[in-house]
């Protein structure tokens, strides 16, 4: 959905839902929060409110499920939600009707037995509101501008649903807070839908770190570069991603989008869960350029993209994260720059590094000090005991691809024919999609929790600080309020 105005971020109680229903959107707006004036403090707890790290819920024999917004990312969602086993399609929201409509047409085409109530909601903003109230599904899909995605959480826990949204999760310290004492007093989850955490390759590091196949880790980059300035014709026409990201490229200096690189290394590294987390940042920006140069080169000099001014945000963002056990981790973002794509996905330690874009591996082993296993993948002969694997060359092509057989990830081997069927991101979409809705089924923990959502979002407003302040370090909020501490790491999960 687009916003034309800044969202109103005041959650309200599911009670006063059906009371609402007279006159929902002068009534929602009246509506007290929930959420004390003192939210955001990280101070203790509030009575009655429960820690989400390991939280499951009461399970589900069917999903009652809902979106708001069906433009660029939601169809992908919709279309997972209405393929998976379990699921009722109740309701779908956009600003415009046509795309409810088209939308609503597949979700029949899909399961039209099975999703025979789907109402649509359209024409105004918080149109969503009433949908809640009319529909009350039990798990809701998130795919807006950024600025929507707290108050949209904190409005569909409220009214008793679970929220999955889209990243980030929230784009200020405050609006996290918000989120996480929301999700606590309610008792629902809210996931940040990070789809790149559920990647082949990524899957396949994790289950490496877990046995430990790189040693101890010490170091991780992620990045999110990717370059998207054709997105400004959609400013131009005033619907689409573009007609709201370009405002954010134009009046913000930071780490805009840092989730899709750095989810996964901070799951392999077991940040916010009993092993280590995360503790301050700094961060820098390079000069802003290629913004102004597009608008005025490919848009067109006259165009509204080019009449705006660029110059307060930055082209690369580069932040340096440091953890509680002393790690570091290279976080980039660029959305401007002529250069291929590429989110590092590097991970390393004593023993070796695996990386990303493109795939590789070097490792650090004797005969004596591997598996069987790498023993093999590695061309340890053995009666040459003492000698090291190559690590000064990286392992690539056919080699790397050796290593899928021994340690792609249990839930990829288990999910990859739903990511071959139905796709996004090379799969990746659909092993997120269709796990979260078997969490659901089956009253498991999920895979990422609210505070993991927090702690990777946080990175945009820490970032935007500290470049203000010439790099000076960011300590990151305890989302936790100090149960990372115990909270189990995530298990390779089958």
């Amino acid at each position: 959905m687009k916003s034309d105005s800044t969202p109103d971020p005041s959650p309200f109680a599911r009670r006063n839902f059906l009371k609402a229903l007279g006159g929902f959107s002068a009534g929602f707006a009246a509506l007290p929060s929930m959420v004390s004036a003192q939210s955001g403090s990280g101070g203790n707890r509030p009575s009655g409110a429960t820690y989400m790290g390991g939280f499951a819920a009461p399970k589900l024999d069917k999903v009652k499920v809902a979106i708001i917004g069906v433009g660029a990312r939601g169809p992908t969602h919709l279309s997972h939600a209405a393929a998976a086993e379990g699921t009722e399609f109740v309701g779908i929201c956009d600003l415009y009707d046509d795309a409810c409509q088209r939308w609503k047409k597949k979700v029949l085409d899909t399961d039209g037995e099975r999703h025979k109530n789907v109402k649509t909601y359209s024409g105004d903003k918080y149109a969503y509101r009433k949908m809640l109230a009319e529909t009350k599904p039990d798990a809701v899909w998130i795919a807006t501008p950024w600025e929507w995605h707290a108050p949209m959480a904190i409005d569909c826990m409220n009214a008793g649903a679970h929220a999955f949204v889209e990243v980030p999760m929230a784009t200020s310290l405050e609006d996290l807070w918000k989120i996480i004492d929301t999700s606590e007093s309610t008792k629902r989850h809210c996931m940040m839908i990070e789809n790149v955490n559920y990647g082949r390759d990524e899957l396949m590091f994790l289950n490496m770190c877990r046995q430990g196949v790189f040693g101890e880790l010490l170091h991780g980059e992620a990045a999110y570069i990717h370059e998207l300035r054709g997105q400004m014709n959609e400013y131009e026409r005033g619907r689409g991603t573009g007609s709201w990201r370009t405002l954010h490229w134009a009046n913000e200096n930071g780490n805009l989008y840092p989730t899709h690189g750095l989810g996964p290394v901070a799951q392999y590294m077991n940040l916010a869960r009993t092993e280590d987390n995360f503790r301050r940042l700094v961060s820098f920006s390079s000069p802003a350029r290629n913004h102004e140069l597009y608008a005025k080169e490919v848009i067109g000099p006259d165009s509204k993209s080019a009449k705006l001014d660029f110059s307060k945000g930055g082209d690369m963002s580069t932040s340096i994260i440091k953890t509680t056990l002393g790690r570091t981790i290279m976080v980039q973002w660029d959305e401007s720059s002529p250069r291929p794509y590429s989110r590092h996905n590097l991970i390393q330690g004593t023993r070796g590094t695996g990386a990303g874009f493109p795939n590789r591996l070097a490792l650090d082993y004797t005969y004596k000090t591997a598996t069987p296993e790498l023993r093999k993948l590695l061309n340890l002969p053995e009666d040459k005991p003492g000698q090291h694997s190559n690590y000064h060359s990286w392992i690539e092509g056919g080699g790397y691809n050796a290593f899928y057989e021994v340690f792609d990830h249990p839930l990829f081997k288990r999910m990859e024919s739903i990511a071959s069927k139905h796709g996004g991101h090379g799969g990746m979409d659909a092993i997120m999609n269709f796990r979260a809705i078997e969490c659901l089924r089956e009253g498991l923990p999920l895979d990422q929790n609210v505070y993991e959502g927090a702690f990777w979002s946080a990175v945009t407003p820490l970032s935007r600080k500290s470049v203000a302040e010439d790099g000076m370090p960011q300590d990151f909020p305890d989302f936790t309020r100090g149960n990372w501490k115990t909270t189990k790491p995530l298990e390779v999960v089958s």
